[in-house]
């Protein structure tokens, strides 16, 4: 079997089950967006500093090729994100957040290359929320019910997890001073 098919030339692709959109439609917005980020985690593991996140990260992994699936799939009523995911990943937060400083500033992001790019992919993890929320928007659009909760959590986790990468390698955060 061939890796292309040709049927995507006319700037449509097919959902999972359902009809054929606009490769622009909101749902592959968000499920794309969401795939982006994926692969910004799959770069994020290969970093050899990685290492202590690379079972969590690999999880996280998994999780959003089950949320793209959810968003890619119209009317499908199997939550694969569920709750447990959303507190599995507050867990995270909590354990790795207790090891921190409290912030009382803003924080440029940046640091190590490690930290720099769990940034990247915060900011991506960001950008899916927004996708999400645009595509929950739309009255003919539904969404997994814990998918925004999801992924503003993983957006908050790779905030602190970057905090960690930089702690670990003794670079202290970077104050933002408002100009």
């Amino acid at each position: 079997m061939k890796i292309y098919t040709k049927t995507g030339d006319a700037g449509e692709t097919g959902l999972f089950g359902g009809p054929r959109v606009r490769k622009d439609h909101a749902r592959i917005e968000a499920f794309g967006t969401v795939d982006e980020l994926n692969s910004h985690l799959g770069l994020i593991r290969t970093f050899p500093h990685a290492a202590p996140f690379d079972d969590l990260l690999r999880r996280i992994q998994g999780e959003l090729f089950d949320l793209g699936a959810e968003l890619a799939t119209p009317g499908d009523t199997a939550e694969r994100i569920g709750i447990e995911h959303v507190v599995a990943i507050e867990a995270a937060i909590d354990l790795h957040e207790s090891q921190l400083e409290p912030l009382k500033c803003f924080v440029l992001p940046t640091g190590t290359p490690l930290a720099a790019t769990l940034h990247v992919a915060r900011t991506v993890c960001r950008r899916a929320e927004r996708r999400v929320v645009a595509l929950a928007a739309q009255l003919d659009m539904m969404i997994p019910s814990n998918a925004i909760e999801y992924l503003n959590r993983l957006g908050d986790l790779l905030f602190v997890l970057a905090r960690i990468a930089n702690k670990r390698e003794h670079v202290a955060d970077d104050p933002w001073h408002p100009a």
